[in-house]
């Protein structure tokens, strides 16, 4: 299984690598993330509860960095197994300034062995491009907070009715509230969204859009008509 591709953080570049550096906040953004510590220099242990069609389990996992290139680049290594099976991965991250934003540019390479690997090909692809796309956007959304948080005027005492702004406090760098990971609903729908996707050519996804919301609706609908006609057959039969 291979995976590519880019994502734009409206961030420098020195505040999206120290936040890719920090076990801490990635747990906080990674979809079934249990834990997430650091062991050692640029090596790391986690375990991340998994849900992949009917497989479902937890992985506990070795991750472990090399060629770290600060702020720019580096490798990374994953080694995990659980009850799901196995998974061995290999990727590379790389960020590239653009004005006054980051681009992130991520691709590797994984091999999923046990129950995870019969689960098919293309429910696989999905699951991983939501993994990845669900973990960037929490983690953009935990930079822009955290720089929303500490570009706020500090706090200062109060006396006699007047402020001091010499004797600000400065406000503590995780004084905001945290973004949470997605849920497994949360999740499932970004595997759905990835697997239409995929699918259906985007010029014809607005038709097959429409299609389903009839379907959808015309379900509804004769399950209404149903319970409405039994609720009437019942009324009859006491009124007898």
């Amino acid at each position: 299984m291979e995976l590519s591709g880019s994502y734009t953080f409206e961030a420098p570049k020195e505040v999206v690598w120290n936040s890719l550096m920090d076990p801490h906040t990635l747990a906080r953004v990674l979809p079934g993330c249990e834990k997430l510590e650091e062991t050692g220099p640029n090596e790391y242990e986690g375990v991340l509860k998994v849900k992949v069609g009917p497989v479902q389990g937890d992985f506990q996992g070795k991750i472990k960095l090399d060629d770290v290139q600060s702020p720019d680049s580096y490798s990374m290594t994953v080694d995990g197994q659980g009850a799901p099976g196995f998974m061995k991965a290999h990727g590379n991250v790389r960020l590239e300034e653009n004005g006054p934003q980051t681009v992130l540019h991520y691709d590797g390479t994984a091999q999923v062995g046990g129950r995870l690997a019969g689960v098919g090909q293309r429910l696989l692809d999905s699951s991983a491009k939501a993994l990845t796309r669900q973990s960037l956007d929490g983690l953009h959304k935990q930079i822009k907070a955290r720089q929303v948080a500490e570009a706020m005027p500090a706090a200062a005492p109060v006396s006699s009715g007047h402020r001091t702004p010499e004797a600000a406090t400065p406000l503590p760098a995780y004084a905001y509230e945290e973004v949470q990971a997605p849920s497994e609903l949360e999740f499932a729908l970004g595997v759905a969204r990835n697997m239409f996707e995929d699918l259906v050519p985007e010029g014809k996804r607005p038709l097959v859009l429409t299609g389903l919301v009839g379907l959808v609706l015309f379900i509804f609908m004769n399950w209404w008509s149903n319970m409405i006609a039994k609720k009437v057959v019942k009324r009859l039969r006491k009124a007898k």
